[in-house]
Formats: structure tokens, sequence, C-alpha cells
């Protein structure tokens, strides 16, 4: 693979963990509102601030990864 192919590569990895962690966080904000105005349980909401941790988690991994890719082609 040349080096503008993988810069290509590593942009649109980038643009996708972007929208993930964008998603997410839009996600967690709506589900907040919802289980508000319903009355969810504290065990409920919970759990959605659980998976929305591990997304964030997983993302800060990833972004790692592509950041360190980056690196090893220098």
């Amino acid at each position: 693979m040349t080096g503008s192919d993988d810069n290509g590569a590593r942009s649109r990895r980038g643009r996708q963990l972007a929208f993930i962690i964008a998603g997410t966080a839009v996600a967690y904000v709506g589900v907040q509102l919802i289980g508000a105005m319903n009355g969810w349980t504290t065990r409920t909401m919970g759990f959605f601030d659980l998976a929305a941790l591990a997304v964030f988690g997983w993302a800060l991994v990833s972004a790692f990864m592509i950041w360190r890719s980056g690196q090893n082609d220098s």
C-alpha cells in the first residue's frame, strides 16, 4: 500500500470513529432525557451509562491505535 492510500485509510477510520463518538453522545443524551421523562429506575439508567462508557473506552483505544499506525508509518 502506498503512503497516500494508507493516509486515506487512516483518515477514513478516524472519520468513522468520530461518527461513532458523536452518535454515542447524542444517543446517551437522548436516553437520559427519555429515561427522566418516563421515570426509569436508577438500575436501568446505570446500564445505559455503562454501555456509553464502554463505547467511549473502546473509542479511546481505537483512537490510540489509529495514532500509533501513523507513528509506525513515519
